[in-house]
């Protein structure tokens, strides 16, 4: 398994421990995600640490909000602010 299987699966084993809803490929055909169109994107770097996943998935649990996956990365649609989780 490459580590960004790794990183996926483990972001969505923290998804389901946190209870957050989670909408992925399964739900959607395709995401229309834009971050130009946003005021601030925030990125979150995974390099090892799970403390960025879940520092990330906190986010979503505190704007009550939901996770979106799109390919190989995650974010949170808040207001007019993107929050972005991407894995090196």
């Amino acid at each position: 398994m490459g580590k960004n299987e790794l990183f996926i699966k483990r972001v969505f084993e923290i998804v389901n421990e946190m209870k957050i809803p989670l909408i992925d490929e399964r739900v959607y055909e395709k995401t229309g995600l834009n971050e130009k169109n946003a005021l601030a994107v925030v990125k979150f770097r995974f390099e090892e640490d799970e403390s960025v996943i879940r520092g990330f998935l906190g986010l979503a649990e505190y704007f009550h909000s939901v996770i979106v996956k799109d390919d190989d990365e995650f974010y949170i649609p808040h207001s007019s602010i993107l929050f972005k989780l991407e894995s090196d």
